[in-house]
């Protein structure tokens, strides 16, 4: 097995099993990107090792329809065209997609269903239902000629699931009596004790919240949170609440949902956003996304009073039903200051709230009943940053079910047998940034992020030398333009002149006639020159007009 994505990081899961010359790959994420990646969108696993095998390549199994395991699918698939395999609710969000990048119409997509083998060349698998904050999600247990590999995807263990499809421990306790040779299991909450509670937790709290409401209630959520978009419809509707359904991802989610019979709404709940208007604050409940403080997410909008429909008012309520994912919390709490100064009452996951948002991951105790269940030879963590990584090890070690815990890392190469598991050699892994679209010609190379991060902190020199077609001389004097860069000495900007003016004295009309050449002088003497005066270091980029 070959982890190229996800071991090392949160997001981007992508993990190749190869027997001889067959290879499955079970999911397709994407991550986004930390700041320090300027002005890239989305960021997806280096899948090289794939690209190289292409024609050993059977097929992509997908565990459940989260961004960080469907997201790069696209751009694998206009590299590789495989078919996909998948839940019925991951494949309408994947149908989604892959339309918006053209790649519909030649996707092979195909249906799993809980409980009914697939069988792909030496591999034999079978989707087992698990319980996530997602519905229609799938553990894989993959029959392989030396052992069942048993990979988890995300999972809780939740017994009493909104929709009553429960977790089947059923299912895992055979496996584990069958015998499984290793087991993949997510490493999201590996450093949170107990359980993680039922979906149906939050009942109680969201109810008191919808109760106390005066006015407009705003409730925002994860797009992909069926279970808690159903629940506040419902609780909407109990209220004598209305329902406008604001934001491109929520509205796709729950037309999909509603069409799949996830959600069954009643008669003349939702209204269109233009009806807000007509409609009494203290009858509307606005679905909105934009719960991570996205940019141009509806919620964002609507705190600075930029929405069409969403307008937030003193003593409206803002529910955001959601963690705090890390790395977002800047620009959470940014939204959240812009609503406080609507006089809004904001309520979000602060500790302090109640409880108003669960974990779609099992905590300890939930990752140790599954080892317990299952009793698998070789245990890998998958899922998480290094750290998470290497507690999971450390807690499937401690229980003594396991006889040996392996902790791996994007790139590196698994070999398996019925007795044994070692580490052989590394691949090539790491991660393709990508400039929204998604399409191939979009990926955004090292060297422009460099250059990036060159011009956000040293800005830019633009000298402009006007160049006589006929005689090959410079009209007039240089011009010399500087953008992000604090200095405003017109003495400095008369010598940066001078500079430039000497490097084209002192060429040869040879020099002068070779563009590329006088160029890369003049971008070498007033670099000397900068740096000597002023310690910085900017991007200079001669420009040469023909007149």
């Amino acid at each position: 097995m070959i982890p190229l994505g996800g071991l090392g990081e949160f997001g981007m899961n992508c993990m190749a099993l190869r027997w001889q010359d067959d290879i499955i790959v079970i999911d397709a994420g994407l991550m986004f990107p930390e700041e320090e990646l300027l002005g890239v969108d989305i960021v997806v696993p280096d899948i090289s090792y794939l690209t190289e095998n292409r024609d050993k390549v059977k097929a992509i199994l997908l565990t459940h329809g989260h961004e960080d395991h469907i997201g790069g699918l696209p751009w694998i698939l206009s590299e590789l065209n495989v078919p996909v395999y998948g839940t019925e609710f991951t494949l309408a969000l994947v149908e989604g997609k892959l339309e918006e990048h053209r790649l519909l119409d030649d996707a092979d997509l195909n249906e799993m269903i809980p409980g009914r083998r697939i069988t792909l060349g030496p591999f034999s698998v079978m989707p087992i239902r698990v319980t996530h904050s997602l519905v229609d999600c799938v553990a894989l247990a993959i029959h392989t000629p030396v052992g069942v590999v048993l990979h988890t995807g995300d999972f809780k263990v939740d017994l009493s699931p909104p929709d009553g499809k429960p977790f089947d421990l059923h299912a895992f306790a055979e496996l584990g009596k069958q015998g499984v040779l290793a087991l993949l299991q997510d490493s999201t909450n590996v450093d949170r004790r107990g359980y993680t509670p039922s979906e149906k937790a939050v009942r109680p709290r969201l109810d008191e919240i919808f109760g106390q409401a005066k006015k407009k209630l705003f409730f925002s959520c994860f797009s992909s949170s069926i279970h808690r978009i159903r629940l506040a419809m419902e609780l909407a509707h109990n209220h004598g609440r209305k329902v406008a359904i604001i934001g491109r991802s929520l509205d796709n989610t729950t037309e999909i949902a509603q069409d799949l019979g996830y959600l069954d709404l009643p008669q003349g709940l939702v209204i269109n956003p233009g009806q807000i208007k007509d409609t009494p604050a203290n009858k509307l409940c606005i679905m909105i996304s934009g719960t991570q403080g996205e940019p141009m997410s509806a919620l964002s909008r609507a705190a600075v009073n930029n929405h069409k429909f969403a307008h937030i008012d003193a003593g409206d309520t803002v529910l955001m039903s959601s963690r705090v994912i890390p790395g977002n919390e800047k620009s959470i709490y940014r939204v959240i200051d812009h609503l406080e100064r609507r006089d809004a009452n904001v309520i979000y996951d602060d500790g302090a709230s109640g409880l108003i948002h669960v974990s779609g991951h099992g905590s300890q105790e939930e990752l140790r009943l599954m080892i317990n269940l299952v009793r698998p030879k070789f245990f890998i963590p998958v899922h998480g940053d290094y750290r998470h990584l290497k507690r999971h090890v450390e807690l499937a070690g401690s229980m003594g079910v396991v006889e040996k815990a392996i902790l791996l890392e994007d790139g590196d190469v698994l070999e398996l047998d019925k007795n044994s598991a070692t580490k052989n050699g590394k691949v090539t892994v790491g991660r393709v940034c990508i400039d929204s679209g998604g399409a191939a010609a979009d990926v955004v190379e090292d060297l422009v992020i460099r250059d990036r991060k060159h011009l956000s902190e040293d800005g830019i020199v633009l000298p402009i030398i006007a160049i006589n077609k006929r005689t090959g001389k410079p009209e007039n004097a240089p011009e010399i333009v500087m953008r992000g860069m604090a200095i405003d000495d017109p003495e400095m900007i008369a010598e940066a002149r001078q500079v430039v003016q000497r490097t084209l004295d002192g060429s040869s009309g040879e020099e002068k006639a070779d563009y590329g050449v006088i160029k890369e002088k003049i971008r070498t003497d007033l670099k000397r020159y900068i740096q000597k005066s002023t310690s910085r270091r900017p991007l200079i980029m001669p420009v040469i007009l023909e007149i």
